[in-house]
């Protein structure tokens, strides 16, 4: 083999020597050049790009632009927390898989016929390259949990509506997972994944900041209260999330990044516009951080970063001090002034605080980098400014929140009491769980104190009471996995990962669909890293395999091994891609249907509740909602309340078995039989949506009324008999209302419902007693609203 040279590399031929001529390799690979001798020459300096390669750019380029378009649209939709943003990017995301789909089979239909490309040796590497692409065990994660939900949807769940609604979500990360996994295949895919992400982080944070100024509206961007156990500024930032924790928790993740980056730029000399480039996003996203007031996010945050302090090696760790110093003693000083204007100054003295801070973490970095590399004694002083500029940070911050530390631990106390009463709930299915959103709709018939709590604040236990244990052993496999991948390929960004899950574990940061988005952005990602490097190493060998690869890909039967005989062999490997291809184009389109079935109900229901009260027309639009979603418990109510009596029951009847956790169809059953003068079928309903909402004062009075109502209409009736009985049903619901009003008071515990014993209630229950007892019936009691 002769010597490789600087421009020209060769390799010498073992076979064919005297035959001259061009050797096309496979797709995205260079043509290999024989000269008459019998050398190959690889031209690598000069090459042209193929046909080939354009198209690889062209399909990587779609690929980037559709997530990183996906990241800063589930940044704007609230973090899609809510089903119907869900829906929306569903669309839009299937659309564009779809139609860069049909480009990208057009364009391989058409490279077929003009190069026959199937037919030479070429295309089984290219087919191997394809499989290679979708990698799977990114994707097989959101699917399984996807068809986890869909089996709970299918054979009945608390709640029909709610696994539909998250087999549509995990439908959606599913997709997001198949981008995210064939883009970290393409070549340049890393780039679009940094692009990706700072387009999303900058767009949170700096929306977030800008807000707090008072430069851009941001509606329900900062939470404010005069509560110091939530606030100790009285407000705290939620950003484009509108919900601070959850927004604590994604800067955080960003802020780690940024950090990583800064640090590796500090260890080594840089020229400066590359490290304010690195550490221009830091600052803003610490103070973002520290503006959300979230005492998790913040825990979070400073486990990841000492985790990835003790990953570092000993050279490392300093810089990656330093780079911290400036930019958060800023960030602190910043989050001071900003607080003690309750994040509302005015813009112009908000936007120089801005200015300000952010400049002097720009220079204090510059500066720290500097004398970092100066000498012994410039070093001394850089730690020196390092201690002084942490424990001003420190100083700062725990100035600003003292009063919320030292306020007490309610929300933690409470915290506990949800998860005591949620493990309670999944032990009754501990193996499969209950479907999707079942705290959601179970919370209020289990808990144990009237505390509100939509969500379990805990996204292990919320995994556990949908999915059970197997739904928890897939998610902590997929982690185990994942953060595997990242230290091995991307040590940098392990610390966000590990952000998402410690903090996901105390709060219901997994309820927002941007998250899970975010966790899979930086796992393929890291694989991007990986990637790369084989790619590289790829290239530089390629001349040396030139030669094998024409041999190896040939039709030669002899020199295909296998282990499955040829006539299973062959159909099936011609036959796997268009059964894998089937099954994506109907799973997509299945979802697309689910989603616009959704958005068009939604889009009815709206226009229903702006209708004018009892019209037609308002009828006609609850009627389209049903026929669209069948399953929502809201539209079926509101379509209810148009029927006569027994068309309306039949109906509630019906959604029941959709959702037979909702209170509030009980309620409407029981009114439903109270106006028809059945009260022992009222008694019945009413006391069934008591024990599913067992803290709600305005169902107890409700019930109470109702069932007065129909111990009325049963004594009209001439049925006295029934009338004592009914009334003696609604008093021993008063009786329980009082008892558990007196439990309630006992405890002294927190009372976030306001259950209390209503004094409407109070008269309700003394006309029931009368109505007991009485040998005739008394004045009609009017219902005070």
């Amino acid at each position: 083999m002769e010597k490789l040279g600087d421009d020209d590399r060769t390799v010498k031929h073992q076979n064919h020597k005297d035959q001259p001529g061009m050797k096309h390799s496979v797709c995205g690979m260079e043509p290999a050049l024989y000269t008459a001798g019998g050398t190959l020459r690889y031209d690598v300096k000069q090459k042209k790009m193929t046909k080939c390669e354009i198209q690889n750019s062209a399909l990587t380029i779609t690929l980037g632009l559709i997530g990183s378009i996906m990241l800063m649209a589930a940044c704007l939709g609230r973090g899609l927390y809510f089903p119907g943003d869900v829906y929306r990017v569903i669309l839009f995301t299937a659309w564009s898989l779809l139609m860069g789909g049909s480009t990208l089979l057009l364009l391989f239909i058409l490279q077929r016929r003009k190069n026959n490309i199937l037919s030479s040796g070429g295309n089984k590497q290219t087919k191997m390259r394809l499989l290679q692409m979708t990698h799977t065990r990114w994707v097989i994660w959101p699917v399984v949990m996807m068809c986890c939900y869909g089996l709970h949807a299918w054979s009945g769940s608390v709640s029909t509506q709610g696994s539909l609604d998250e087999m549509l979500r995990w439908g959606l990360l599913a997709m997001f997972a198949l981008l995210a996994g064939i883009l970290a295949s393409r070549m340049n895919g890393l780039r679009w994944f940094a692009f990706g992400w700072q387009a999303a982080g900058g767009l949170l944070v700096l929306s977030g900041i800008l807000a707090v100024c008072g430069v851009l509206p941001l509606p329900f961007g900062v939470m404010r209260t005069a509560d110091p156990e939530i606030s100790s500024a009285g407000a705290r930032l939620g950003g484009l999330l509108q919900y601070p924790n959850a927004y604590g928790a994604v800067v955080g993740m960003y802020a780690l990044e940024r950090l990583a980056a800064v640090a590796r730029a500090m260890a080594r000399p840089v020229p400066a516009w590359r490290l304010i480039a690195a550490a221009l996003p830091l600052m803003p996203a610490q103070a973002a951080l520290l503006l959300s007031e979230s005492r998790g996010a913040w825990l979070a945050t400073g486990l990841a970063a000492a985790c990835a302090f003790a990953l570092q090696r000993r050279g490392h760790r300093l810089p990656l001090l330093l780079a911290t110093a400036a930019p958060l003693a800023s960030a602190a000083w910043l989050y001071g002034q900003l607080a003690a204007a309750q994040l509302a100054p005015a813009p112009v003295p908000g936007l120089l605080a801005l200015a300000g801070a952010w400049a002097a973490a720009l220079l204090g970095t510059l500066l720290l980098c500097r004398l970092w590399h100066c000498g012994a004694r410039a070093r001394a002083a850089a730690l020196t400014a390092l201690a002084l500029a942490v424990t001003a940070a420190a100083a700062l911050a725990v100035a600003s929140t003292a009063e919320r530390l030292t306020a007490g631990v309610g929300t933690g106390l409470s915290r506990l009491q949800m998860w005591r009463d949620a493990l309670g709930l999944w032990t009754e299915a501990a193996w499969f769980g209950h479907g999707g959103d079942t705290w959601r709709s179970m919370y209020r018939a289990i808990q144990s104190s009237p505390y509100v709590g939509g969500e379990v604040h805990n996204g292990l236990i919320d995994i556990a009471l949908d999915t059970g244990l197997i739904g928890l052993i897939i998610i902590c496999t997929w982690f185990a996995f994942s953060l595997r991948n990242t230290r091995e390929h991307a040590p940098g960004l392990m610390p966000s990962m590990l952000v998402f899950v410690l903090h996901g574990a105390m709060d219901f940061d997994w309820s927002f669909t941007l998250m899970w988005m975010l966790f899979i952005w930086l796992g393929a990602w890291a694989y991007a890293y990986k990637n790369e490097r084989h790619m590289s190493a790829a290239e530089e060998l390629a001349p040396f395999h030139a030669r094998q690869a024409s041999v190896s890909y040939t039709s030669d039967p002899s020199t295909q091994q296998s282990r499955l005989p040829a006539w299973f062999r062959y159909p099936v490997m011609r036959a796997m891609p268009r059964v894998t291809g089937l099954a994506i184009v109907i799973w997509l389109g299945g979802t697309v249907w689910l989603a616009s079935q959704g958005v068009i109900a939604e889009a009815q229901y709206r226009s229903a509740r702006t209708a004018m009260e009892g019209t037609n027309q308002q009828k006609a639009a609850f009627i389209a909602a049903f026929q669209s979603n069948p399953y929502r418990p809201e539209i079926i109510i509101s379509l209810s309340r148009t029927f006569e009596s027994n068309d309306a029951e039949a109906l509630l009847l019906n959604s029941l078995s959709h959702s037979p956790g909702e209170p509030q169809l009980y309620q409407e059953l029981g009114e439903r039989a109270a106006q028809a003068g059945r009260g022992t079928q009222a008694g019945a309903y009413f006391e069934q949506a008591i024990a599913l909402n067992r803290y709600d004062t305005r169902s107890h009075s409700a019930a109470l009324y109702w069932m007065a109502y129909a111990s009325r209409r049963e004594w009209a009736a001439g049925y006295p008999d029934r009338a004592r009985q009914t009334a003696a049903a609604g008093v021993r619901m008063y009786d329980y209302y009082e008892q558990l009003n007196e439990k309630v008071t006992a405890r002294n515990a927190r009372n976030d419902r306001r259950f209390t014993l209503d004094q409407n209630a109070f008269n309700y229950g003394n006309h029931l007693r009368i109505l007991a007892s009485a040998a005739k019936p008394l004045e009609q009691i009017e219902r005070t609203p």
